[in-house]
């Protein structure tokens, strides 16, 4: 927002994206100060608000770019520098410290004293037993004020990598069990082709009844192999070799059953299932070895090709 401000644009409170959004509306991003209007530069003269916002933002996300562990040692470091800005400060009588009623002394157990205060400062905890005198309560202050944004942003990130971990888990059992039905789905259309293969040859068949299992069995097929297709072509995340092979193999076996019972029906396709046979056959047009962006194992891409070449035979 900043920079289309600058650029002389107005009602950019509109965009909050920034020049982005404003793209994004195709907008178009040639300057118009050419003449500079009083009202824009008003516009302009508030500006800087937003430029406080956007610093306040960096500084967040200053917090946000470092990982937990630099952030734990950036705490700890802060402890440790304003012990010793305590510790010396009371040595040199610019305020310091006080410990039961006297200032704590500039030898080693007034530094310890002056850590014990910094590590009670920095948590917020604040037992009172040490107090802080002149100059020093500002960096007391400021300590506390910076030790809780790093302590949080420590808090927030391991909070969010549980979640990120917890989510994980959760679509890998959602992917697992779409997979699962999958294979379910299409050991149901094989059995149902089957049977329909069967009903084909008998003598006493029903058309309709024949046609209605067979239009049902199409859009099962088509919706199962536009999943596998999706696995394919855009894998967010590969089952088991294992699993992928049961699946591709019981897809060729699927297709090879439907072409052959369509060499056996004799009644005429409606539109639906010819709109089904259509879609089959181009989804398994574009499964094989060359045609898939990652590249697999041997027998994998076998069953894949065995899948194109019954493509060309199933409208």
């Amino acid at each position: 927002m900043g920079l289309l401000r600058q650029r002389g644009y107005t009602h950019v409170e509109h965009f909050t994206g920034g020049i982005f959004e404003w793209q994004d509306a195709q907008l178009p991003l040639e300057s118009v100060k050419a003449s500079p209007t009083p009202e824009a530069q008003v516009d302009l003269a508030s500006a800087p608000p937003v430029a406080r916002a956007d610093r306040w933002h960096g500084m967040v996300d200053l917090f946000e770019r470092r990982s937990t562990a630099t952030l734990v040692v950036f705490w700890f470091a802060t402890i440790g520098v304003c012990a010793l800005i305590y510790w010396l400060m009371s040595a040199s009588s610019m305020g310091g410290l006080r410990e039961g009623g006297r200032r704590i002394d500039g030898d080693a157990h007034g530094f310890l004293t002056a850590l014990y205060f910094s590590f009670v400062t920095a948590t917020s905890v604040g037992f009172g037993d040490v107090v802080p005198l002149g100059t020093v309560r500002a960096v007391a202050i400021a300590e506390a004020v910076l030790g809780l944004l790093v302590f949080g942003a420590v808090v927030s990130k391991l909070v969010s990598r549980r979640q990120e971990q917890v989510v994980s888990e959760i679509h890998r059992i959602a992917f697992e069990d779409r997979l699962e039905r999958v294979q379910t789905d299409l050991h149901f259309v094989l059995m149902e082709l089957q049977s329909i293969a069967q009903q084909c040859r008998s003598t006493n068949t029903d058309v309709h009844q024949l046609r209605g299992r067979f239009e049902s069995a199409s859009g099962i097929c088509l919706a199962e192999l536009r999943t596998i297709h999706d696995l394919l072509y855009r894998p967010q995340s590969l089952p088991e070799e294992t699993m992928l092979e049961g699946i591709l193999a019981t897809l060729a076996i699927v297709l090879r059953e439907l072409r052959e019972l369509l060499r056996c029906i004799s009644f005429e396709k409606t539109a639906y299932l010819s709109k089904n046979l259509r879609g089959v056959s181009h989804l398994a047009e574009e499964i094989c070895s060359d045609c898939v962006p990652r590249r697999y194992a041997a027998h994998l891409r076998e069953w894949m090709d065995a899948i194109k070449q019954t493509a060309p035979d199933l409208t």
